[in-house]
């Protein structure tokens, strides 16, 4: 009996051919992809760890975390640009992820569309939103009610 060296091709023959690829990605943009999530991740690491280290370990901890230091935190433009570059790095590495994670894994052209619109639209509201958030936080709004607003605001 004659043992066969040669190996198989993963899928070889496997995949009909309504589920086959036509339009390949440039290599340049998968390159440029695949370097982007090593250094922002890297870049994410320090900025999640200095984060947690100010937010739990710096003062009282934990025990500090309110409304107020929150709004103390973002009256600083220091620590809005800080979160901002989180959110936006964040928001951009998980979404480069799962984008990659459709492409492996949805055969039909139309699924794949379909997933990465759904995934792009939601990672724009969410970066939207969130820089909204962090360069409108007003935890003092004007004409508000007394009751409402938090005892260090001026009534």
């Amino acid at each position: 009996m004659a043992v066969s060296t040669e190996i198989q091709a993963p899928r070889s023959g496997r995949i009909a051919p309504e589920y086959t690829r036509h339009g390949r990605s440039k290599g340049n943009f998968e390159m440029g992809a695949w370097l982007f999530m090593r250094l922002s991740g890297v870049v994410l690491v320090v900025l999640i760890f200095g984060h947690l280290f100010v937010n739990l370990m710096v003062g009282e901890g934990v025990h500090a975390i309110d409304f107020g230091f929150v709004a103390g935190k973002w009256a600083d433009p220091f620590w809005q640009v800080w979160d901002l570059s989180m959110l936006w790095l964040a928001m951009l590495h998980g979404t480069n992820g799962v984008r990659t994670i459709i492409n492996d894994y949805a055969e039909k052209d139309g699924t794949r569309i379909t997933l990465k619109t759904i995934l792009y639209v939601a990672s724009a509201v969410i970066v939207v939103l969130g820089t909204l958030v962090i360069f409108t936080f007003d935890p003092c709004p004007a004409g508000a009610a007394a009751e409402l607003l938090p005892s260090f605001c001026q009534a």
